[in-house]
C-alpha cells in the first residue's frame, strides 16, 4: 500500500448570472493510500486508451462528505484521471480510478 497525497477535482454547478448556470471546477488536496496501482491499455491503435486500475482511500473532510457525489477526476504525477465510483467509508472516501479524464465526457 502506497502514500498518496494529491488533489482531487470536484465539477458543481454555480449560478453565474441570473437563470445562467455553467460548471465550476473546484481542486482539494487530501492524504490517504493508493491499492493496486496498475497501468492498462485499451486497444491496438498507435494511441491506445490508458486507464489505472486502482482504488485511492481518503481520509476525508467534511466538504468531501458533503460533495461526494460531484468528484470527477483525481491527480495522479500530473496527470487527471477520472473517477469511476465513490464509496463513502467513515472516515475515509474510497474512488476508483478509470481513464484520463475529459472534461467534454460529461
Amino acid at each position: 500500500m502506497a502514500k498518496f497525497y494529491g488533489k482531487v477535482g470536484y465539477v458543481l454547478t454555480e449560478e453565474t448570472a441570473p437563470d445562467v448556470w455553467m460548471p465550476v471546477e473546484v481542486e482539494r488536496d487530501y492524504y490517504g493510500d493508493s491499492l493496486n496501482l496498475t497501468s492498462l491499455r485499451r486497444g491496438v491503435e498507435v494511441n491506445d486508451n490508458i486507464e489505472l486500475s486502482c482504488e485511492i482511500q481518503i481520509l476525508a473532510d467534511p466538504y468531501a462528505f458533503e460533495h461526494y457525489a460531484y468528484i470527477k477526476y483525481v491527480v495522479i504525477d500530473g496527470f487527471r484521471w477520472s473517477v469511476k465510483s465513490v464509496k463513502p467509508r467513515y472516515p475515509r472516501l474510497v474512488l476508483s480510478i478509470g481513464g484520463v479524464y475529459n472534461e467534454q465526457s460529461d
